[in-house]
């Protein structure tokens, strides 16, 4: 069972994912030919049996540039005779190439009769600037170029496979990626790749889905259909996803593990998610799933177990604050164990502390301890047992200050906050988001009476989504308190004569005062009394206008129209 080897595998230390170090090495130029030009030596190549030559690191203007490519694209397409598409891709798209060929002829005064007299005599390594084309980045060029073979020409089927993929609509950018880790690919005989891709979308995916996959996730072109992969769509699908819906969270800058994600789905049912709990979780997270392929989890649970907490305690922490899986609570989460350990807390408190105040210490990002000890002007041992009192002062006192204008909260307070951040998250802000940022400086009131003027517009007879969509256009709505808001909506009913759905296109009818309302809809029907106006106008018409157009265009129309006007102010 899944719950059992989580048991085990934890073990040993579990340490958090370290950001990748990346090396990049210059790019070489590869010798284009042994071959010297006697007419001009300028122009002839370095000695094939010396070392390639490293890119110059200096610019190129962009006349230079365009000047090269123009070249390239001649030799390629009227020489070589490739086709005008894939000479114009590879000469656009390969400046460090360029840049090379630039070098070679940088003394010239005539770059452009140089360079074609240069490609004249000099066949180029034609891998060199189509693996570039791809996307593929100077350092990783040496080792995928064949060592045998400098005319693209020569290897025809790779260049079918290539063709292959670009007519189905994968971008050529991404083919790079593709070619350095399932170079096999290439490979295949005639129709085997094309009866792959197919294959995908006989599993219900739509082609730009595929074609999402097949860019991110080259190795599922490999073999026969991927069968974790076809498992992964099938538990989504049972969760209420559609088949695309994968396709708008996979990225080419991870590598996914499906079987991992099968795991991380049994686990969480093991927790005790139903398919509509987890359904909402990945909903609400999915980087829970996708980033990682669901290691986060894994990490979690290794620390947890770590600290001395029981499997059942684990799933309780789970299943009640499913927000602490998201990528910044969890960290979070991690930060405050090793704030707890700097100070020399035990285990045991540590894990009591954040079985009782998991929520609270996943909510913040904390300063450093000494940072604390030096503000607070005590030792270790102090902080240690101020926090073990009163757990909800490590909050206060270990917290750094919101720089975007949240104040810290006092102990009720927190209490508030938190609760109106759930409410948030309900209408589809992600915790610690920007958005949700802006949203608590929004919407002004308890979560609870956010709740409550929410509620009051439902029970009007509105849908709970089709009003989640007009708070996040019109956030002040829910500043309104549920009695104004009833009686404007009482007003609109009955007194307006409009329908509720009015409110759906224009929902900011509800932000406006009683006095504006009531003063321009007077105005508005006697006029439609008197037929200068049309019958049915929208609320946004008579509402958002300034004053001096609404006089123009409701007052002035009528010739009694301003001593009316005049009347209904007073």
């Amino acid at each position: 069972m899944i719950c059992q080897q989580f048991s085990h595998l934890f073990v040993s230390s579990v340490v958090p994912e370290n950001p990748c170090t990346i090396h990049f090495t210059p790019l070489r130029i590869r010798c284009f030919s042994s071959h010297r030009t006697a007419q001009n030596p300028k122009l002839s190549l370095a000695d094939p049996t010396q070392s390639p030559l490293p890119l110059p690191t200096s610019r190129i203007s962009r006349i230079a540039r365009s000047v090269a490519q123009d070249a390239l694209f001649d030799y390629l397409h009227c020489t070589r005779c490739f086709h005008f598409t894939d000479a114009e891709h590879i000469s656009k798209n390969s400046p460090h190439f360029l840049h090379g060929l630039l070098s070679k002829v940088e003394n010239d005064q005539d770059v452009s009769r140089a360079l074609s007299k240069f490609l004249r005599y000099n066949p180029i390594n034609e891998f060199e600037p189509f693996l570039e084309s791809l996307g593929l980045a100077p350092s990783e060029l040496i080792s995928l170029l064949p060592q045998s073979l400098m005319f693209l020409s020569d290897d025809e089927i790779m260049l079918e496979n290539f063709h292959v993929l670009c007519n189905y609509g994968i971008p050529r950018t991404k083919i790079g990626k593709i070619y350095k880790e399932a170079n096999e690919i290439f490979r295949y005989d005639s129709g085997v790749l094309v009866s792959k891709l197919r294959a995908y979308e006989e599993l219900g995916l739509t082609r730009s889905t595929v074609i999402k996959l097949a860019s991110c996730c080259p190795s599922l072109l490999v073999g026969g259909v991927n069968n974790e992969f076809v498992a992964v769509l099938e538990k989504l699908k049972a969760l209420g996803f559609g088949n695309d819906w994968i396709g708008g969270y996979i990225s080419g800058k991870t590598t996914y593990n499906w079987n991992r994600m099968l795991d991380t789905i049994g686990f969480l049912g093991e927790v005790g998610y139903g398919e509509t709990q987890m359904g909402i979780l990945f909903k609400t997270y999915p980087a829970l799933l996708f980033e990682g392929s669901g290691k986060r989890i894994y990490i979690l649970v290794g620390m947890l177990l770590k600290l001395g907490l029981k499997m059942n305690e684990i799933y309780y922490l789970f299943l009640q604050n499913s927000q602490i899986l998201s990528v910044k609570c969890a960290k979070n989460l991690w930060q405050a164990v090793c704030f707890l350990f700097d100070i020399g807390m035990e285990t045991g408190d540590i894990a009591n502390i954040i079985a009782t105040n998991v929520q609270l210490l996943s909510s913040r990002t904390l300063q450093q301890p000494k940072t604390v000890m030096k503000n607070l002007k005590v030792e270790k041992g102090s902080l240690c047992q101020i926090i073990k009192e009163d757990p909800s002062k490590f909050f206060s006192l270990a917290s750094k200050s919101v720089s975007k204008g949240i104040e810290q909260l006092s102990s009720q307070n927190q209490h508030n906050f938190l609760k109106k951040t759930t409410f948030l998250r309900r209408l589809g802000y992600v915790e610690n988001s920007d958005e949700m940022t802006k949203a608590l400086k929004l919407f002004r009131g308890r979560g609870d009476q956010l709740q409550e003027r929410f509620d009051c517009l439902v029970q009007a007879g509105l849908d709970c989504n089709v009003v989640a969509n007009m708070i996040k256009q019109a956030p002040s709505v829910l500043n309104q308190t549920k009695d104004v808001l009833e009686k404007k909506i009482h007003c609109l009913r009955n007194c307006l004569d409009y329908p509720l759905e009015s409110v759906v296109a224009f929902p900011s009818y509800l932000c406006y005062d009683m006095d504006r309302i009531n003063l321009r809809f007077a105005m508005y029907v006697w006029l439609r009394e008197r037929g200068a106006a049309k019958q049915t106008l929208s609320l946004s018409t008579i509402l958002a206008c300034s004053d001096a157009r609404f006089v123009k265009y409701f007052v002035n129309i009528d010739p009694e129209g301003p001593a009316m006007w005049e009347s209904l102010k007073k």
